[in-house]
């Protein structure tokens, strides 16, 4: 027996309702659910950003505080006191006049071309012998000076500049008015050395009663530091930063101190940063020229107890290729609802005009059909 052939038929309209009921919120809420995803995935690659920031804050901070122990493990050497204290030996029985009417000798035959007796006597002493065996064996350390009370040098690894430091900024923040305090500079660049370096200063105490005599400074080479930023980018638009407090770049992908340029993202990271919830999140969207950028940020710390070191680490990545992943799918979201809203318009349009060409086959029909005879009726 054949089997009767099965048909299911619905309306046009039914079709209609149904795909209003189905297709639109369906499409609707896939792309709820990408901009959701979208919006938790920027919160995850920023928190991420941040750990990276905050990580290479950390051993920022930590290569400072290892120079800066490396160079007061040095002030406190027993070398450093003997060479001050045999300088202050040779003064004895001075005053204030005799004192600074010797070291302004000193200090102008200093600067000539050929070393003096004195120079060599600072150079071959004990204690600079000892201070260039230090610096082989501490490659970090480019050169080291140890001055007396008065800031005149008592022995270094090379000759410096002046044979009095008192007039420096170093020295100043050193002596402290004879409290003695530790100095940090910022990043400079050492001609001779042909290296990026820190100028750290240490003051040197009597024994005992702590009393300020004398200070250590020493010339630390960052280029380690500084390297750690250089590093190829990780992807096309991604880069991590030192940058200092007042937007300069120090170190970056192709950037070095020299250049002084400005980040762009500084600025929209330096207004966040003055809000708890900004310090709190650690990274923020910042609006540029070539686009929006994700850029996670981190304070190093370091200002505090070095006030020229006020650095950020700055890591930053161009929006489309962090969120590229979800943002193809939002994309796709929105086209399907886009076409769901087409198919629906056509078809709205097409039951309409359906409708309409019904009502007007009826109007014909019935134009064209005779009129009823009453008569006929009758019969």
């Amino acid at each position: 027996m054949p089997f009767d052939t099965m048909e299911i038929r619905f309306s046009l309209q039914k079709l209609l309702i149904g795909l209003i009921l189905v297709i639109v919120p369906l499409s609707v809420v896939g792309l709820y659910l990408t901009s959701e995803a979208d919006t938790a995935l920027e919160q995850t690659i920023g928190s991420h950003f941040r750990s990276i920031a905050q990580t290479e804050g950390t051993a920022t901070s930590q290569f400072i505080n290892d120079r800066v122990l490396d160079v007061a493990v040095l002030a406190r050497n027993p070398a450093m006191v003997d060479a001050i204290t045999a300088a202050q030996r040779s003064r004895q029985g001075l005053d204030d006049a005799a004192i600074t009417a010797r070291v302004e000798k000193i200090e102008s035959t200093w600067e000539t071309p050929q070393p003096g007796p004195l120079v060599k006597a600072v150079l071959s002493s004990p204690t600079s012998q000892f201070l260039r065996h230090h610096r082989e064996a501490e490659p970090r350390i480019l050169k080291i000076l140890v001055a007396d009370e008065t800031g005149a040098t008592v022995a270094a690894t090379d000759k410096p500049l002046h044979y009095v430091q008192p007039n420096e900024v170093q020295w100043q923040a050193v002596y402290g008015g004879g409290r003695g305090g530790i100095y940090v500079s910022e990043i400079r660049y050492d001609d001779q050395t042909k290296a990026n370096y820190l100028q750290i200063g240490m003051p040197v105490r009597e024994e005992g009663t702590g009393r300020f005599i004398g200070a250590v400074s020493a010339l630390v080479d960052a280029s380690s530091l500084l390297s750690r930023f250089q590093r190829e980018e990780i992807g096309q638009t991604t880069r991590i930063m030192l940058v200092r407090d007042d937007g300069t770049v120090i170190s970056a992908p192709n950037m070095d101190p020299s250049l002084r340029l400005k980040s762009d993202e500084y600025a929209t990271v330096h207004d966040v940063l003055g809000t708890p919830q900004g310090r709190q999140a650690g990274y923020v969207v910042a609006s540029m020229r070539e686009g929006n950028r994700l850029v996670g940020f981190a304070d190093t710390g370091l200002k505090k107890a070095y006030p020229n070191l006020g650095w950020l680490i700055l890591v930053s990545q161009d929006e489309r290729e962090a969120l590229a992943p979800l943002r193809g799918l939002g994309h796709f979201a929105l086209l399907m609802v886009v076409l769901a809203l087409l198919m629906l318009t056509l078809l709205t349009v097409y039951f309409f005009l359906h409708r309409r060409q019904g009502f007007e086959d009826i109007e014909v029909q019935a134009a064209e059909e005779p009129p009823k005879i009453g008569g006929a009726a009758a019969a």
